[in-house]
């Protein structure tokens, strides 16, 4: 209480109690919401921007995760071909991932993005990948590392009688990975699509042809094998597919004219095929070439006579290699 010229007077209460207040804990400001397009992040800015994959609490089980990363990250890709040094750049769509340990939190998955546009202007081989795989692994520091790519890659193919070209397209998959022991695998696998011509059918046509003079036309499909080869010597994609080629004969095929057409057909006459002949043909192929040391084969024939597909699987047989098991998602990507 004070006393002024003989007067009392009190304080107000209300406004030390708001300037107080205001002295603890000042009013934010309303948010900006505007762009600002020249604030410039510079490296002591950065410095102080939380960063929740280091330091933060691990949630849920604390477990090994044997794969964390990023997929179908694409960009495009220059590859070398086989028989000249001209080089190819395809879109390719690329899935990178590490093994975390079970105390971290997570990973900086901008790494492994930023790791292939330091590599962008390259040739890319199976020692470029290595190069990638060697160099995100150490910066993301893991015990194990895998990366795969996809593209479809085209060659050249020239018809049976008229002698047009055309470019056949392959489904490709580079795949390696980096182990806990610093040990690289590296598997190929293309798809390769021919027409598989049925030989019981062929000889029910002949029957009914012979016999009753009936006009017949025998079944045939698009068929597709998937092969995937593990090697340490280098393999081209040109090579797989003339082992496919080599093996079944009766590759789809791009540009006809009639006279095509009529080739295409005596060629099926020519190789007619179970699926367990296609199997077992590329098996014959692929045993044989001392390049490779583990296969797998799966062949999907895709019936013209049955609502169902008819398939065959065949694998080298090496202790810990391929397993002869095939996902129901697998089979349905052999669709063409």
């Amino acid at each position: 209480m004070s006393q002024t010229n003989g007067q009392r007077s009190e304080p107000i209460l209300g406004d030390v109690a708001a300037q107080v207040a205001r002295d603890l804990q000042p009013i934010e400001a309303p948010l900006d919401f505007s762009y600002d397009s020249d604030f410039v992040a510079d490296e002591a800015y950065v410095a102080t921007l939380p960063d929740l994959q280091n330091g933060a609490a691990v949630q849920g089980a604390v477990v090994v995760l044997e794969r964390v990363g990023i997929h179908n990250f694409r960009l495009p890709i220059r590859y070398r071909k086989r028989d000249s040094d001209e080089l190819i750049e395809l879109e390719t769509s690329v899935t990178g991932t590490v093994s975390l340990e079970a105390c971290k939190k997570g990973i900086n998955m901008s790494r492994i993005m930023r790791t292939f546009y330091e590599h962008a202007d390259e040739k890319f081989t199976f020692d470029t990948l290595e190069e990638v795989l060697r160099d995100y692994k150490s910066s993301l520091d893991s015990f194990r590392a895998q990366l795969m790519l996809r593209f479809s890659y085209p060659m050249r193919q020239k018809s049976l009688r008229s002698g047009l070209e055309g470019f056949q397209y392959y489904d490709v998959i580079l795949e390696m990975s980096l182990d806990a022991d610093d040990h690289i695998h590296k598997v190929l696998h293309l798809d390769f699509v021919y027409s598989s011509a049925c030989p019981c059918s062929f000889e029910l046509a002949e029957h009914a042809r012979s016999t009753r003079n009936k006009a017949t036309v025998s079944h045939s499909q698009r068929s597709t094998a998937r092969v995937s080869v593990k090697s340490e010597k280098l393999i081209w994609i040109e090579d797989l597919q003339e082992m496919c080629l080599t093996a079944l004969q009766t590759e789809t095929q791009v540009m006809v004219k009639r006279e095509d057409e009529q080739a295409f057909a005596e060629l099926n006459g020519a190789y007619l095929k179970f699926v367990e002949d296609a199997a077992r043909l590329l098996y014959e192929a692929f045993e044989s070439d001392e390049r490779i040391l583990d296969f797998k084969i799966v062949c999907s024939h895709q019936e013209s006579l049955h609502s169902h597909d008819a398939i065959a699987v065949a694998v080298k047989g090496v202790p810990g290699g391929f397993s002869t098991d095939v996902s129901y998602h697998e089979f349905r990507t052999l669709l063409k």
